[in-house]
């Protein structure tokens, strides 16, 4: 499995054609205590750069950008019910959704590691 990242700070961590997607340590820190989260409905198809759900914090909104597009096969109910798994394990517990890749053409443009630590940096 590998993880790829946007420059909207949303991570998508691979398995063949299905993925996983969440937001990174960045996001949850520059949004601070998280208190709500809107994901998408299963069985939608979202196509990369579309708007696929909403954080909400103490401090802000933002929208979740799909990084490439795909159709929700599962989302994180957990996350849905205690939103402040996306502050205490973003990149674990706190994922926001799954699905099924449909043009992974897209993951080419997108950060491996090596380049969003640079990015961050």
């Amino acid at each position: 499995m590998s993880t790829k990242y946007t420059e909207e700070q949303v991570w998508i961590r691979l398995d063949g054609d299905f993925a996983t997607v969440g937001i990174t340590h960045h996001a949850q820190d520059a949004l601070g205590d998280i208190v709500f989260v809107d994901l998408p409905e299963i069985g939608k198809s979202i196509f990369q750069k579309d708007v696929a759900g909403v954080v909400e914090s103490v401090k802000t909104a933002a929208d979740v950008y799909m990084p490439a597009s795909g159709i929700v096969t599962e989302v994180n109910e957990a996350l849905r019910a205690d939103p402040s798994l996306a502050n205490t394990s973003p990149l674990q517990d706190g994922w926001f959704f799954k699905v099924t890749l449909t043009d992974s053409t897209q993951l080419a443009g997108l950060m491996d590691e090596a380049a969003y630590a640079t990015f961050e940096a």
